[in-house]
């Protein structure tokens, strides 16, 4: 299937000159949704992957169902004030400006086989930011899953050393 005919272009949002890749009309595509999730999930079956990790809010959509289907659980990472208990904040910058996420203390355990799944990957920050947190609660980053990448923000770069799946690149 080819996932970028599923994936809509939104120009100028959310400022001039971003060209958003919109993945709702994936996600309602219930053929299209169901059989990028399998490919998502496909490299990790098999492996010891104690939790997968996705940030607010896309990465809910696509980072649940993949655990789903490891058998896995399901950590969100959110935006700051969002999480109810004790939690540790990481600060980073995006291609268009800067953000930070916090994720529960007791969300990711010493020893803990982690796989992040998000939407996208375009400059790194995001993932990086999550990567941070999990390794300084003591996990270990297994894999990074993408539904889209954005190659020419040369975002796997910066994950250097990381296992980085991509399903569509631009």
């Amino acid at each position: 299937m080819n996932f970028q005919e599923k994936i809509r272009n939104v120009p100028d949002f959310p400022q001039q000159g971003i060209q958003f890749k919109d993945i709702t009309t994936l996600l309602k595509d219930g053929p299209a949704f169901r059989l990028a999730i399998d490919m998502l999930a496909k490299p990790y079956k098999g492996k010891h992957i104690d939790v997968v990790v996705g940030p607010e809010a896309r990465g809910f959509a696509i980072g649940a169902p993949v655990a789903y289907i490891l058998g896995s659980g399901f950590v969100p990472i959110r935006k700051p004030g969002k999480l109810p208990a004790e939690t540790l904040k990481y600060e980073y910058s995006l291609e268009y400006g800067k953000d930070a996420l916090e994720i529960h203390k007791d969300a990711i355990e010493p020893g803990c086989q982690v796989l992040i799944v998000d939407d996208l990957l375009a400059t790194g920050g995001t993932t990086m930011a999550t990567i941070k947190m999990i390794e300084q609660l003591g996990g270990k980053v297994t894999g990074l899953a993408f539904l889209i990448e954005l190659s020419f923000l040369n975002g796997r770069e910066v994950l250097a050393g990381y296992d980085v799946t991509s399903l569509v690149q631009y």
